[in-house]
């Protein structure tokens, strides 16, 4: 409860300085709760293996079925993904930023804890300002994975975070979800057949 009590007192905080304390707080390895299009989600740097461990307990979330990771930008995105054809990119990125999250072949090296008992990775560029500009302050991707128990409904108000993961985030950047009713669409990169509507 102290996390939810003291994102609602930072709300009324300067965007620029919560933007600062989320990124500290990801930095330190530590797990931050924000608003996406449709719900919160939770993120971590997703090239700390002990932030995506707790990320994935945090949720009661097996670790073989992988994990979205957002961007500002697909720059930020490009050392964990291989792109494909420049035709098959072109739509690819063409559909972003947006709701649209992709799901493309991984990197070598790419964290295991990220892709699953997959070779791909889900991406996306954000559309949601807020967790864009989180992106851009921790200066590139972030894991993101809705806020809640595994097979339990995300949260779409910082009061439902209290309800549904306590106080096990280490900071909540209060904000608004976007106004989407469902999380992103998952797609396939090399079909474009819909996975998740």
């Amino acid at each position: 409860m102290k996390q939810v009590l003291r994102a609602l007192a930072g709300r009324s905080l300067p965007v620029t300085h919560r933007l600062r304390l989320a990124r500290d707080v990801l930095r330190s390895g530590g797990v931050v709760a924000y608003p996406t299009e449709a719900v919160f989600g939770l993120g971590c740097n997703p090239r700390n293996e002990d932030a995506i461990d707790r990320v994935l307990a945090l949720k009661q979330r097996s670790p073989d079925k992988g994990l979205i990771l957002i961007a500002a930008d697909y720059a930020d995105l490009r050392p964990f993904v291989l792109e494909l054809a420049p035709e098959r990119m072109a739509e690819i990125v063409a559909s972003w930023p947006g709701p649209n999250t992709w799901l493309l072949p991984a990197r070598q090296g790419t964290p295991r804890l990220l892709t699953g008992r997959f070779d791909t990775l889900a991406v996306r560029v954000t559309a949601h300002p807020l967790a864009a500009a989180l992106c851009r302050a921790f200066g590139g991707a972030l894991v993101s994975t809705s806020a809640n128990l595994a097979s339990r409904p995300p949260a779409r108000r910082v009061w439902q975070l209290s309800r549904r993961l306590g106080a096990r985030t280490d900071y909540v950047l209060a904000g608004d979800c976007g106004g989407r009713s469902q999380p992103s669409c998952i797609r396939d990169c090399r079909s474009g057949r819909v996975l998740r509507a």
